[in-house]
This record gives structure tokens, C-alpha cells and sequence, in this order.
């Protein structure tokens, strides 16, 4: 279930939200006041912010300022009675994913939370490292625009290098984990063929790789 925070401080229209997020089967936190906002992006994620420009102590451009430099930032849609072009542009240059007005209807304002979470969806599942594209929905990896074909175990051991990103895997550690997909037991010899092959494929010098370096005496390490 997407989570939703709400900053807004006209109690009918929090109670309505409210009323109408839960129906869509979103769960729901209310907030009136920027400084309880900023209180509770420190304490759980979200899914999305939805933000009253005007609130009783402060607005809401500084919440989505805020939201932006978290360690995991989150998309959040402006929803505000400001509709001047000036109060648009600024929401928007500030990283708002969207700017509605009220009155809003309802079913456009679930339409367009839709919209924004899939496209949040979306940007998560794409994982780039220099010229690779790794979307994880699809299963698919794209070097410098074009696709490479991966076999499983290479599109796995892929994988485990970009989960483990900057920390050295042992060799062991790496054919524990082909050996659990694999379903056969995997040897020194057989994951120093997938290493080379995936390299090829990955790197642009495979000789004198940039990405899964060779750390001598320990195994290999993933820089991005």
C-alpha cells in the first residue's frame, strides 16, 4: 500500500483527502503546520507528499525543498488555491511532479497521483552505472543505447555486483549465491568464465576494466 503525506491546513479539505485517498486504498498521514511535516520526514518514508503552498507557519515550497534533499527523496504534487503563473513556475522549478488547484476534482486529482507514482515506479526500477542502463522490471541492460543479451547467470552476478556496489565479494560469496540459481555447484574455474564473459559484454576494455575490479588476494568489487 503507497503511502501518502498530506500538509494541509483547511480541516475540511484534510478530511476529504483523507476520505478520498483511503477509498483508493492509499495509506494516509495528515499534517497541518510546515514544522510537523519537517518533524516527520525524519521519522517514516512516503510514497508521495501532496503540499499546501500556504500554511499557518511557513509554506509549503520549503517542505518540497526538503523532500528533495532527503537521503531518499520522493515525489510530491503542490495542491494549492495560489494558481498565478509565478506560484506555478516556482513549484514546478522546485521539483514538484505536478501543480493542481483547487478546487480539484477528485477523480482527476487520483488520475494524476497515479501518473506520478508510476512514473516514480519507473525511475526506481532503471539503475545506471556510467554507460550501463539496468531496468530490473524487464530484466533488461542497454550499453551506450544499444542492449546487451545476458545470460540468467550473467544477468544475476550483474546484479550482485550493483546491490553490493563499492564492497568487495569474495569469490566464495559469488558462487554461493550463482550456486543458488544454478541449482549445480559452481567452481573457481567455471566463475572465473562468467567474470570474463560478463566483462566483455559490460566494460568497454575488458583487459583493464573500469567497473568490476580485480581486488587482488580478496575478490571483486563493483566502483561506480
Amino acid at each position: 500500500m503507497k503511502k501518502i503525506l498530506v500538509i494541509e491546513d483547511d480541516v475540511d479539505i484534510a478530511r476529504n483527502l483523507n476520505t478520498l485517498l483511503q477509498k483508493h486504498q492509499y495509506d494516509v498521514q495528515l499534517v497541518s503546520t510546515q514544522q510537523q511535516a519537517l518533524a516527520l520526514l525524519q521519522e517514516m518514508p512516503f510514497d508521495l507528499a501532496l503540499i499546501d503552498v500556504g500554511l499557518p507557519d511557513g509554506n509549503g515550497y520549503a517542505v518540497g525543498t526538503s523532500i528533495k534533499n532527503l537521503e531518499s527523496p520522493f515525489p510530491f504534487i503542490f495542491l494549492t488555491a495560489m494558481d498565478d503563473e509565478a506560484s506555478v513556475v516556482t513549484g514546478l522549478e522546485l521539483g514538484g511532479e505536478d501543480y493542481i488547484t483547487k478546487p480539484f476534482r477528485p477523480m482527476e486529482l487520483i488520475s494524476r497521483i497515479k501518473t506520478v507514482l508510476r512514473r516514480s515506479e519507473k525511475d526506481q526500477s532503471e539503475i545506471i552505472i556510467d554507460n550501463l542502463v539496468i531496468d530490473t522490471l524487464r530484466g533488461t541492460v542497454h550499453k551506450n543505447g544499444q542492449e546487451l543479451f545476458l545470460s540468467a547467470l550473467e544477468y544475476r552476478l550483474l546484479l550482485l555486483f550493483v546491490n553490493n556496489s563499492g564492497q568487495i565479494l569474495s569469490r566464495d560469496q559469488l558462487q554461493q549465491q550463482i550456486w543458488d540459481i544454478a541449482g549445480d555447484f559452481v567452481n573457481d574455474n567455471t566463475m572465473t568464465v562468467y567474470i570474463k564473459r560478463l566483462r566483455e559484454k559490460i566494460e568497454d576494455n575488458p583487459q583493464h576494466p573500469s567497473k568490476i575490479k580485480t581486488i587482488r588476494g580478496l575478490g571483486y568489487k563493483l566502483e561506480v
